[in-house]
């Protein structure tokens, strides 16, 4: 590996150097010109009054949230508890062997997902760990200065909106995670692919739309790839190099390319681990870095507790009213919902790759595990965020709009200094250590989105190493290029393929529905019935393993 990884920086330091001169501009003007058709498509907007336009593609994510919250009835709400059970290994021992088995007369044709190998489940990773390998991928800068640019646009009120949209949220990431486990290929190795690419390829095909099916899986398996490199890359490196440049007072005309070949190195070590690696350092680094940040929320908000109320007052007066800020509303409205959509990215497809590796026999049991992921990234994260900066701008007159540091209705540009100001105003150089988190969600993203991308080069050109060690190298290749320089454009049509990405995720998540349902009903019965036997009397197998 050390060999490979010498080689890769061998070969990069000349490319970067060279592109850090005007080369960079000349190639981010000329790929404009012929992407921007693609991105501006994406991100093009519906005009509904004189004042507001709405992305059609927050149409999408929305639309398909309220339906399947509404398919599911409620699966966001009535199955959280079972889901916090689930992450806690309640049911592992069926999740493992199959209810039948342990806990009562093996039927044959039974309820018991089909696997390989011996009766143990397939699979490569914990709930827990591909909880936190897909939280990994959302949590990040999104939460910490995605939320300062929604609430200067929106107001307080667009706090109340974005927890709408993590709930709804919730359903969606149900549906495709529970998919994700049902459609997912093992290879003789017992390394999982799935994603997608999987389910739209073979759960299509099964509703007699296998043509169509196969279409979908390679346009998202582009999608999911291009995104990778970019905003779950480049930009992420981008930011990091410049936070850490920022934070130590680096000048030098090559310190962000020094930085991201450290960045790099470091993501190596990791990524060619594959995704057993990525999951066992996504679970230590996620909680560590959600920790702190909640604890320092939590201490701004304890410390400022009598303003609480004051903050939850503007919240909801600003979501009914517009509180004055531009489109009213409807204004304030699209900003939460917009925030809270992209933030956990429910929908997108992105989190059923992470989530198709885990351990089970019952698909479900995943997709339950998943719901939990909008509601720690938007309805927790984001709304503590939002708390802070309310709170921490109130300034003498609770129930203004204007601000000491931030003006509702405002446009800011940079979030980040915005939150690290909240912060700052209670928690003197908390600004450093929340530079030091921008850091570690950024690696944390990289990490994920490699996985991501790399399932998606493996669906197109084929599962082994050799094709696994060229995209490695050139995902490796475009954190040094993110770190070096600033490829607006480049970052642009990234992104817009991350978001195109939902639209035959939706179509497909929309047309397998019964099934998925089906699977839910299957995975309940198998609770159940455990949950019977040991009212019976028996033992709780769960303890011996």
């Amino acid at each position: 590996m050390k060999k490979y990884l010498l080689s890769i920086f061998t070969l990069i330091i000349p490319i970067i150097t060279f592109a850090q001169d005007s080369t960079a501009e000349k190639f981010d003007a000329v790929f404009k010109k012929y992407t921007g058709w693609f991105v501006e498509g994406i991100f093009a907007e519906i005009p509904f009054t004189d004042d507001i336009q709405i992305p059609w593609v927050l149409f999408v994510l929305v639309g398909g949230a309220l339906f399947f919250t509404i398919y599911f009835k409620f699966i966001n709400i009535t199955g959280f508890k079972t889901a916090v059970k689930v992450v806690q290994g309640k049911y592992e021992d069926i999740e493992k062997h199959g209810v039948d088995k342990l806990y009562g007369d093996q039927t044959p044709g039974g309820n018991v997902f089909e696997t390989i190998k011996d009766d143990g489940a397939d699979g490569e990773v914990s709930h827990f760990q591909a909880l936190t390998a897909a939280l990994s991928a959302t949590v990040g800068l999104g939460n910490i200065a995605g939320v300062a640019v929604a609430l200067s646009i929106g107001g307080p009120g667009a706090t109340f909106w974005m927890i709408v949209a993590g709930l709804l949220g919730m359903a969606s990431k149900f549906a495709e995670c529970t998919l994700g486990v049902k459609y997912r290929d093992v290879g003789e190795d017992g390394t999982v692919y799935g994603g997608p690419m999987y389910y739209l390829s073979k759960g299509l095909k099964e509703k007699g739309a296998g043509g169509v099916g196969k279409v979908l899986a390679a346009i998202f398996a582009i999608f999911v790839i291009g995104g990778s490199f970019g905003g779950g890359n480049m930009f992420q490196a981008n930011q990091a190099a410049a936070q850490f440049t920022k934070l130590f007072g680096l000048t030098g005309d090559n310190a962000g390319m020094y930085f991201g070949i450290v960045m790099a190195a470091l993501v190596a070590v990791v990524i060619i681990g594959g995704i057993k690696r990525i999951a066992s350092v996504t679970e230590k680094v996620v909680p560590f870095m959600a920790g702190i940040y909640v604890l320092a929320a939590l201490i701004i908000l304890f410390a400022n507790f009598t303003l609480i109320d004051d903050a939850f007052a503007l919240i909801f007066e600003g979501a009914f009213s517009g509180l004055g800020i531009a489109g009213g509303l409807i204004g304030v409205m699209i900003q939460g919902v917009r925030r809270g959509a992209f933030s956990n990215e429910a929908g997108v497809g992105s989190a059923a790759i992470a989530h198709s590796a885990v351990r089970t026999k019952y698909p479900a049991s995943e997709g339950i595990v998943a719901l939990l992921e909008p509601f720690v990234d938007t309805v927790v994260i984001c709304t503590m965020t939002a708390l802070v900066i309310i709170i921490t701008n109130f300034g003498g007159d609770s129930s203004a709009i204007s601000g000491t540091f931030m003006q509702y209705g405002v446009e800011v540009k940079e979030g980040v200094e915005i939150t690290a100001t909240a912060f700052d105003t209670v928690i003197p150089h908390f600004s450093i250590v929340l530079t030091i988190a921008v850091i570690l969600f950024a690696f944390s993203t990289m990490i994920s989105w490699s996985y991501y991308g790399m399932q998606g080069w493996a669906y197109l050109f084929g599962k082994g190493k050799v094709t696994d060690l060229i995209y490695k190298i050139l995902f490796l290749f475009f954190v040094v290029v993110g770190a070096s320089i600033s490829l607006g454009a480049v970052i642009d049509f990234s992104d817009a393929m991350i978001f195109a990405m939902v639209v035959p995720n939706i179509i497909g998540v929309v047309m397998l529905s019964p099934l998925i349902r089906k699977e839910l009903k299957k995975y309940m019965n198998a609770i159940n019935k455990k949950e019977d036997a040991l009212e019976d009397g028996a033992t709780d197998l769960v303890d011996e393993m």
